[in-house]
């Protein structure tokens, strides 16, 4: 089952769609057969059983034989922020480096949907009646362990408060399924609505011919003054490429980035390896853009949406102590004004769906959960 982009909250009545957060991490079905072997298995059929050793105990103690559940594999880091990049590490360290990972690294299982249960389909059934079979096999499964529930609420209102606050942690959006869907392999039938900020950038490149640019490369200074890869927009339409191309200028000789650039920089298609072939601008012309929470080392994984040139920021102004980075500082910053108005207003939110019965998501020690986290930034 597969998700669509969505813009907005869909329209319905009351009850029509359930919520849930949205993780940053791998997708993966979990499948134990009747003899209680334990197959974990990426979206596009990888094995992950050697990857993530305590996820196959933890479903291998606590899962009944005959039992295949969807789920999001992922990791808190030490400063209680969803971790993507400790995942991708994890996934080429090796067999024996993973399970020393396993226990100073340790990452949850969390499950979202089941998909049979003691050997019966049930993906025929509404995805409330899937949910309550979670909720009833989950009654018996540890709170501080390696598998939890996925939070998930029908009310919009609180659904709202979880996509307004708790991308602070790293959480990308919301996921929004039709209360009454079947599950149905391959078929886009629910919803992703990703939290998206405005931020500024420098253009650094261009894609495209310098009269109808395709997409721009962007950048930040950093703390020693030198301007850094951040990511790159997607494609931009006729109106807006013909609105920045006349601010573009060709660069000179001593322009600070390669002549072509690591796809890893720029948020490349996962396992392209060839670079990208560009053309340099002078760094001169500043945009605001609309960006997500997922960050790789301090580069954005996803392409940006253009939304205008900023001609009246100068470039040296766009340093990388901005967005997420400057937040989270905010966060854990006792004597700032701004931080303690920041974490006023995750007082509110409430961490587990108590009407629904949903478990919270705890971490084993030393790695944070979600519930630690938020409840350490109050």
């Amino acid at each position: 089952m597969l998700a669509r982009p969505a813009e907005r909250f869909p329209p319905g009545r009351p009850g029509d769609y359930v919520y849930e957060p949205k993780l940053d991490g791998f997708r993966c079905l979990a499948v134990i057969d009747r003899d209680r072997g334990v197959h974990l298995q990426s979206r596009r059929g990888a094995r992950f059983n050697d990857t993530f050793p305590e996820v196959v105990w933890a479903v291998y103690e606590h899962l009944p034989p005959g039992t295949v559940v969807d789920g999001e594999i992922v990791r808190w880091s030490p400063a209680g922020r969803l971790d993507f990049l400790a995942l991708q590490q994890r996934n080429v360290a090796g067999r024996r480096a993973a399970e020393h990972l396993s226990r100073s690294q340790p990452c949850h299982y969390v499950v979202f949907d089941v998909l049979r249960l003691h050997g019966r389909d049930v993906t025929a059934k509404p995805l409330a009646a899937r949910r309550a079979l979670l909720e009833e096999m989950f009654a018996t499964v540890p709170a501080a362990g390696v598998l939890a529930l996925s939070m998930q609420t029908t009310d919009e209102g609180e659904a709202r408060s979880w996509y307004n606050q708790l991308h602070t942690a790293g959480v990308e959006g919301l996921m929004i399924k039709p209360a009454r869907s079947r599950y149905e392999p391959g078929t886009r039938g629910w919803f992703k609505l990703k939290y998206r900020a405005t931020t500024e950038a420098v253009v650094g490149g261009m894609t495209g011919k310098r009269r109808r640019p395709n997409e721009l490369l962007l950048g930040r200074y950093d703390r020693n003054g030198r301007l850094r890869v951040v990511g790159r927009t997607t494609r931009l339409n006729a109106d807006m490429a013909a609105q920045i191309a006349p601010l573009l200028t060709p660069a000179r000789a001593e322009h600070p980035w390669p002549a072509e650039l690591p796809p890893s920089w720029v948020g490349a298609a996962y396992g392209r390896r060839d670079p990208i072939i560009y053309t340099r601008v002078e760094p001169t012309l500043v945009v605001e853009v609309l960006a997500d929470v997922a960050t790789e080392y301090g580069r954005y994984r996803h392409p940006l949406r253009l939304v205008r040139p900023r001609t009246d920021i100068h470039p040296s102004q766009v340093t990388e102590a901005g967005d997420v980075e400057l937040l989270l500082w905010r966060l854990h910053a006792d004597g700032d004004a701004a931080g303690r108005a920041a974490l006023g207003e995750v007082r509110g939110l409430r961490l587990a769906d108590v009407d629904m019965g949903a478990r919270r998501l705890r971490e084993p020690q030393p790695t944070p959960s979600i519930t630690s986290t938020l409840a350490t930034i109050r």
